[in-house]
């Protein structure tokens, strides 16, 4: 009771300084009830990691820090597809990106392909800060990431039994002698997870982390590690994470998209993100969806999937969870 009064206070002190804002997402799928349990976990851990970025908002840190707590919180639930739960390669194998960006300098860092990071955001927001790099991978960005002191942990961390039950799965469905699919157009829930933050000094901050898909080749890499496709974060304009079919999200460069439609037409947030996913992914065959926040803490949330889980703390402190449809 005591900490439910102490955050009521910090929230209502925030409405009076600038406003804060934060969203996340933990992918964008087909519409499938999980068991009550797994949903009501669902739901607490999207609120933990709501909680973890907005008390660091509300104490005056950065949207950067918040955008690295909220996703640490996610990766390290085995109910999303990223750090530990993530997803398995055709090999039998854990590969995981992530990419993480800072509005008001636009610096970015990203990591991809890596097996044996314990949390990949973390890495990432490395990169972009300790590095002249924007993107690492594979080896090279595990080693870059134990010289920093994040943490590394054996590969077989990240298993889970049941996404090795869905890999199992997708091999009983490959036809021999034909390329491999790795279409998510069958998955349940792809399970990315993002945020997006504005912090007290107007600052926006956005990362995406992920397993990818099941069944992928080794070394591919999705929209999730790559700046302008699955991320972009740019103080005059808006926040972006992205969750859904990377392929798409890259050829359309979905997260610049959005932003350079604000800037450039004037377009307000919501009708940028709903123009690039309604009618320019869905037309094409991309799968999957959207967050952001705008410089005046609007939030959005847009998707052309069946379900995507979802949360968020706007300016005036409402929180809310989501896992299906709207």
């Amino acid at each position: 009771m005591k900490t439910a009064l102490v955050y009521l206070l910090m929230t209502s002190m925030s409405a009076i300084a600038a406003p804060v804002a934060i969203v996340i997402h933990g992918g964008a799928g087909n519409e499938q009830r999980p068991p009550a349990a797994e949903e009501k976990q669902r739901h607490a851990t999207l609120e933990r990691a709501l909680r973890a970025g907005h008390e660091l908002l509300l104490r005056g840190g950065s949207a950067i820090d918040a955008v690295e707590a909220a996703i640490v919180v996610l990766e390290d639930s085995p109910l999303f597809n990223a750090g530990k739960g993530a997803v398995f390669t055709s090999e039998g194998k854990n590969e995981l990106d992530a990419s993480i960006m800072e509005g008001r300098t636009r610096g970015a860092g990203a990591v991809g392909n890596v097996t044996t990071v314990k949390n990949p955001i973390r890495a990432a927001r490395a990169v972009m800060e300790r590095s002249p790099h924007v993107l690492l991978v594979g080896r090279g960005a595990e080693e870059f990431a134990r010289r920093n002191g994040i943490e590394i942990v054996a590969p077989d961390y990240f298993r889970t039994e049941e996404r090795w039950r869905e890999l199992q799965e997708w091999k009983a469905k490959q036809t021999p002698g034909k390329p491999q699919s790795a279409n998510p157009a069958a998955q349940e829930h792809l399970g990315t997870v993002g945020c997006v933050a504005l912090d007290q000094n107007g600052t926006l901050a956005a990362g995406t982390s992920t397993g990818g898909m099941t069944g992928k080749q080794p070394g591919r890499l999705g929209d999730s590690p790559l700046i302008g496709a699955g991320t972009y974060a740019d103080n005059r304009a808006c926040g972006i994470s992205c969750t859904g079919h990377g392929e798409f999200f890259i050829r359309n460069v979905v997260a610049f998209d959005i932003a350079a439609r604000m800037r450039y037409q004037n377009q307000p947030l919501a009708d940028a993100a709903r123009v690039v996913v309604q009618e320019v992914l869905r037309p094409a065959g991309g799968r999957g969806g959207i967050i952001g926040i705008d410089r005046e803490a609007n939030i959005v949330v847009e998707f052309n999937t069946a379900a995507m889980a979802r949360g968020s703390i706007d300016r005036h402190g409402k929180l809310s969870t989501a896992t299906l449809g709207r």
